[in-house]
């Protein structure tokens, strides 16, 4: 009887060897397939609505399509403790225990998930085929900020906006949400929300820092709401080109006209090259600038040899021409 049970102990063993100690799969004593180990898969994304022995435990040969649980609804969760999980081992004769009562399974739903984003373009677009007034310099901002949908990832990540109420004096609205659409058996859902008009407005796509020059590269529109908007924002793209921002502007933030300023060419106490043009020929001259300035500001700049303050005009960086009237200065 001992030899039996000693026997069998043994043969139990050998059903668990690890499939990394067998030979190679070409080698004639390879060992089969089922004798490696079972073992826990900590976290699992299912796509059905059921939960299979397969999909909690790797290995699992003959019983691996066999359900033992609902699956949680999409966007949601399911813990499957250790006792549970002894338990199913147990029911179906499979070769595991829990090493500690920690030991769990986390599952979860595969599921599309659609975001307040979406949600917002299709209420807009319920309201503007409504008739009520709207148009796409208006946007759509519902109440509940986290919202969203979560749809089973083998079903239509459709929705549709089902009902709509709108209150022209306070722009508040209410909408009943289906998704998936046209199914009659998807859940519904009531939300409410506001309306506000928009205008668009360029920002800077990087952190812009003084005396850059900003380029078309650096611009991006976004919409932003008229309350939030001051009388000297900025709303044309084509007034920032060229520009360079007197301090450093924030990304995404909307820029007001005396955020920036002509780059300055010639910064005050920088020397200069002056240029006289007569009309049979040109004279230069070096001086510093008392003045900082722009393409064509008007600035004072004092002659390094003659120490004489001459009145001149911003051409290009580093460089001022000097008017006719100043021929004795350059002297």
């Amino acid at each position: 009887m001992k030899i039996s049970i000693l026997t069998l102990a043994f043969a139990a063993v050998m059903l668990v060897v690890p499939q990394s100690l067998a030979a190679p799969q070409e080698a004639p004593e390879a060992l089969p397939a089922q004798a490696a180990p079972i073992f826990l898969r900590e976290s699992v994304v299912v796509s059905g609505k059921l939960v299979r022995i397969g999909d909690l435990f790797a290995n699992v040969k003959e019983n691996a399509e066999t359900p033992v649980a609902y699956a949680p609804e999409p966007g949601k969760r399911a813990f499957f403790d250790a006792n549970w999980l002894y338990r199913v081992a147990r029911a179906y004769k499979l070769n595991w225990k829990p090493l500690s009562v920690q030991v769990r399974v986390v599952v979860e739903r595969d599921s599309i998930v659609i975001k307040r984003e979406e949600i917002e373009d299709h209420i807009l677009a319920a309201l503007i085929e409504s008739g009520v007034g709207m148009d796409e310099n208006m946007s759509v901002e519902v109440s509940n900020h986290m919202l969203r949908f979560y749809v089973a990832g083998d079903s239509s990540a459709t929705l549709a906006v089902e009902d709509i109420s709108y209150e022209q004096r306070t722009m508040r609205f209410t909408a009943i949400i289906a998704v998936p659409a046209n199914d009659p058996a998807a859940p519904r859902m009531r939300v409410t929300g506001r309306v506000y008009k928009v205008s668009e407005t360029p920002v800077m796509v990087r952190r812009m820092l003084a005396g850059e020059v900003i380029a078309r590269r650096d611009i991006v529109m976004i919409k932003v709401r008229d309350k939030r908007l001051q009388n000297n924002v900025i709303l044309n793209a084509e007034d920032l080109i060229g520009k360079a921002p007197r301090r450093s502007l924030r990304a995404g933030t909307p820029i007001h006209a005396s955020d920036v300023r002509r780059p300055i060419l010639v910064p005050r106490g920088s020397l200069v090259t002056m240029i006289l043009r007569l009309p049979d020929m040109v004279l230069t001259a070096k001086g510093k600038a008392l003045d900082e300035g722009s393409d064509g500001d008007a600035v004072r700049v004092v002659n390094t040899q003659s120490n004489t303050v001459i009145d001149a005009v911003v051409i290009r960086t580093g460089v001022v021409t000097v008017r006719p009237n100043g021929q004795i200065a350059m002297n």
